[in-house]
């Protein structure tokens, strides 16, 4: 890829230092947003929100609130960039707005590492039920 002033977008499912894009491009300015449809279609805890927002103060991120692929598409042109990078994301949420800040600006989505390589696609929605299927997979051999 030949970006020369990219923006990153980190998303909830790779909030983390092993981002790829944190990674790739360390001086990138970054983004997370607070997805103000999803809190509230979801009823997102406030415990999870706190983790949320703990994990992203430990990232060198912007961070705002809203319409994700408007506030991404926002910051992208506040800083001149020419592309967004983000990691892969399972989530179809989180793929219709990749999809949507593609339509608009160029998007390369870099794969993460896998916390753990499931026999078959994780099961989405509570972090109880991923675990369920995950548990064993992260403990064999130990």
């Amino acid at each position: 890829m030949d970006l020369r002033k990219p923006i990153l977008w980190v998303h909830e499912e790779a909030l983390g230092p092993a981002n790829p894009a944190l990674q790739d491009y360390p001086n990138a300015p970054g983004l997370f947003v607070f997805d103000d449809a999803w809190i509230q279609d979801q009823a997102i805890s406030r415990k999870r929100i706190g983790f949320l927002y703990e994990s992203a103060l430990s990232l060198p991120l912007t961070l705002r609130r809203g319409d994700v692929a408007a506030e991404v598409l926002r910051f992208a042109q506040r800083h001149g960039a020419d592309a967004v990078i983000s990691s892969t994301a399972v989530d179809p949420r989180l793929q219709r707005i990749a999809a949507a800040i593609d339509r608009e600006l160029p998007l390369w989505m870099l794969d993460p590492d896998p916390f753990v390589d499931l026999p078959k696609p994780p099961r989405l929605g509570r972090f109880s039920r991923y675990w369920r299927g995950a548990e064993a997979v992260v403990w064999e051999g130990f």
